[in-house]
């Protein structure tokens, strides 16, 4: 097939080189225009950028797709269809009309959950045991076009968001390949989206990642892998600095947790949420609003992931000290 291919990151990436594989004629590439990144803010290309030119394809870069020229662009390339991955630009009308199959969006949720800019993190973050990728015949409403395929991928117990952002850019990669001899076949059959179990994943803010001690740390532990890598969670003690928590478990044997909080409170010391009540060269247990969180990896500022017992070896700490309950003021720490 002849077509466009619209996107930006690394996801994106992959469903590009999948196309490419198969065989297709990738007559023209969308990505966002350069951005300044790095030390020293130099203009860096996206990943389908550098891709695309990597293979000799032409690129185009507007930044917006509303005036005339650039649907012009578009329209003249006479597409059977173009595929759209974590693009970021929005699509109006006319470019939704001038392929002849119209756009196909590779949408890493089971739509209609999880609709927007954050679904791979919102759905860990929500604890859902399986998230996957729908494949979806765009329409000008957000993430509301038909569903032409849809596969479901299990969200281990451990995964964050990295782990599963590369799990489901193969799984796009291979749906929307897939979805393409379907079309070229006849077979694909649109399903419009139910009106039942519409979720929407806010893009994600930095702010987010400020630990609140008072939540479960069920909710805190899914929270945790869900902003690995971006916006990470973070929380400051009195006295110490702040630090990132990039791996923790909730606490489940529940006799060990009451005999610590036990010792913790023989001894003189708070119990409540934000407060340690046991350390080890292993885990670091925090309580909070309902059970505690083990710390297992963490990482105080400027400097690299730790374990507990490589991160105390450099940081002198109270045994018992206290969390700041709802984190720092400033989540850069």
């Amino acid at each position: 097939m002849r077509l466009i291919f619209a996107g930006t990151p690394e996801f994106a990436d992959v469903a590009l080189r999948a196309l490419m594989a198969a065989g297709h004629d990738v007559a023209l590439v969308l990505s966002r225009p350069d951005k300044a990144a790095g030390r020293g803010q130099k203009l860096q290309a996206s990943p389908v950028k550098q891709t695309a030119m990597a293979a000799g394809l032409p690129v185009f870069q507007p930044r917006t797709l509303r005036d005339d020229a650039a649907q012009q662009v578009i329209a003249d390339v006479g597409a059977d269809a173009m595929i759209v991955a974590a693009y970021g630009l929005i699509l109006p009308a006319p470019v939704l009309a001038a392929p002849r199959l119209g756009c196909l969006n590779i949408h890493a949720s089971l739509l209609p959950r999880w609709r927007g800019a954050a679904p791979i993190q919102r759905a860990i973050e929500a604890g859902d045991a399986q998230t996957g990728i729908t494949i979806m015949q765009m329409d000008e409403g957000l993430d509301t076009g038909a569903m032409l395929l849809r596969e479901a991928l299990p969200i281990g117990p451990e995964d964050n968001a990295a782990v599963l952002h590369d799990r489901l850019a193969e799984l796009g990669g291979r749906l929307i390949v897939q979805a393409l001899v379907e079309a070229q076949a006849g077979s694909l059959v649109p399903v419009a989206q139910p009106d039942q179990g519409v979720t929407y994943a806010a893009k994600l803010d930095k702010a987010e990642g400020v630990i609140d001690w008072r939540l479960p740390a069920v909710s805190l532990a899914d929270r945790i892998r869900a902003f690995d890598p971006f916006p990470g969670c973070i929380a400051t003690s009195q006295p110490g600095p702040s630090l990132k928590i990039w791996q923790a478990r909730p606490v489940t044997d529940r006799k060990a947790l009451a005999d610590a909080c036990a010792a913790t409170c023989a001894l003189g010391q708070p119990v409540g949420p934000g407060a340690t009540v046991r350390r080890t060269d292993q885990e670091w247990w925090v309580a909070c609003g309902d059970g505690a969180l083990a710390l297992q990896v963490l990482q105080r500022p400027g400097g690299k992931r730790l374990s507990v017992r490589q991160l105390l070896q450099g940081l002198k700490l109270s045994e018992y000290c206290q969390f700041d309950v709802d984190g720092p003021a400033d989540p850069a720490g």
